[in-house]
């Protein structure tokens, strides 16, 4: 099932909500407006956090639930070379560009949506981004689809072509909380993930280039390891930025089963499949707590963890990176799911 409803304006245009049910036990709620993922119940506990009102997401601290584009993650100087050209964008992140800039960037535009309906619902969400649009070159076009499958998974499809070489790399900036989103800290949370690697960052929150292996490290989540141990963890990687900001580097290639995320409180389980090389894990760790959230509620700081899978952060300053630029006549393409269990 699929329905829409009127949920406000930005930017001029209307915005509509769309709730999803797939009738097995998992239902979303979808806005228009930045593809932001407002609500994802899994057994009647809502998992996301989020906001309630449409003018609480025009000032959305924190980017909560929101596809981000055309670029995820941060660029050095807020510029880049391509085909021997610098384009520069904007400087919205200290002297850094951060989540494809801070005007129109995807998470800021209102989308064209179509529903789908069926025992598998799903939501069309399409954009076209000019060329020059936060400084990036070329007309590109993206598609970005939700789907909830029978067997609980809410899965995210990208497709995005460009007219001229381009940058394209896209991710979903959902904060979960398995024990409800108004349930506080995510201290007693377990993650494991199939990463030998991280990239280690510098005081900026950006990737020093180097690829170090995880072993002996608060970052060695090969094994399920509670949160609440990063978070208290005295390594400097950990302490600078108070918990988890960082890129880990996956291993395997194709699509495939990554890591899991459970809740000790309900005992809820979130695994992540992607055909991506990273995932960036971010804890929350600047949550803005004086905020306040969906139903009245006040978060704290680690109250939502998000695994946004993506390319490695700033790759166009480090060529072993995986590559980020998306070539004239070709197409970005790529799936992420979270299973819920």
């Amino acid at each position: 099932m699929i329905q829409k409803a009127y949920y406000g304006q930005a930017r001029g245009e209307e915005v509509y909500l769309y709730t999803m049910d797939n009738g097995c036990g998992l239902s979303a709620e979808i806005l228009s407006y930045g593809g932001i993922i407002k609500n994802l119940i899994y057994r009647g506990v809502d998992v996301s956090l989020g906001r309630d009102t449409m003018e609480q997401y025009l000032n959305n601290d924190g980017c909560m639930g929101v596809l981000v584009g055309r670029n995820s993650n941060r660029l050095e100087d807020a510029s880049f070379c391509l085909n021997g050209k610098t384009y520069t964008l904007a400087k919205n992140n200290g002297r850094n560009n951060l989540h494809g800039g801070d005007k129109d960037s995807f998470m800021l535009r209102v989308w064209n949506c179509e529903m789908v309906d069926g025992e598998e619902p799903a939501l069309v969400l399409t954009l076209h981004s000019p060329d020059g649009e936060e400084g990036f070159p070329g007309n590109a076009d993206v598609k970005v689809t939700y789907t909830l499958t029978k067997d609980n998974q809410f899965k995210i499809d990208y497709i995005g072509v460009c007219d001229q070489d381009t940058l394209m790399n896209l991710t979903q900036h959902c904060y979960f909380n398995l024990n409800g989103h108004d349930s506080g800290a995510t201290n007693g949370h377990t993650v494991q993930l199939d990463a030998d690697f991280f990239t280690p960052n510098n005081d900026e929150c950006m990737p020093t280039g180097e690829i170090l292996s995880v072993a002996g490290t608060a970052f060695d989540l090969r094994t399920p390891k509670k949160m609440g141990e990063v978070y208290s963890s005295k390594e400097e990687q950990i302490t600078m930025f108070d918990g988890f900001d960082h890129n880990f580097c996956l291993r395997g290639r194709g699509y495939r089963k990554v890591g899991t995320f459970t809740g000790d409180q309900t005992g809820i389980a979130m695994e992540i499949y992607t055909d991506l090389p990273g995932v960036q894990i971010y804890c929350g760790n600047c949550i803005n707590t004086k905020d306040v959230y969906k139903g009245g509620a006040s978060y704290v700081k680690h109250q939502g963890v998000c695994f946004e899978t993506q390319a490695f952060p700033n790759a166009m300053s480090h060529s072993h990176f995986p590559s980020i630029v998306l070539k004239q006549g070709e197409t970005y393409q790529t799936t992420t799911s979270y299973k819920f269990i």
